[in-house]
């Protein structure tokens, strides 16, 4: 029997879906933001909400 192929599994999964409507503008700075920096959409979204909560 072949042993398991695919992603290894994480202590941390990802399964939780958030959606947010921006306008055209916001979008543009965030996929030029993305593109000069080499990070996807998510990371940066990630790493906003991370510095909203530190704020407090």
């Amino acid at each position: 029997m072949s042993p398991r192929t695919g992603r290894p599994k994480t202590d941390n999964p990802k399964t939780i879906e958030v959606k947010a409507r921006i306008d055209e503008k916001t979008n543009e700075k965030l996929n030029n933001y993305c593109t000069k920096n080499n990070i996807t959409r998510t990371d940066v979204v990630r790493k906003g909400i991370e510095k909203v909560l530190d704020e407090k």
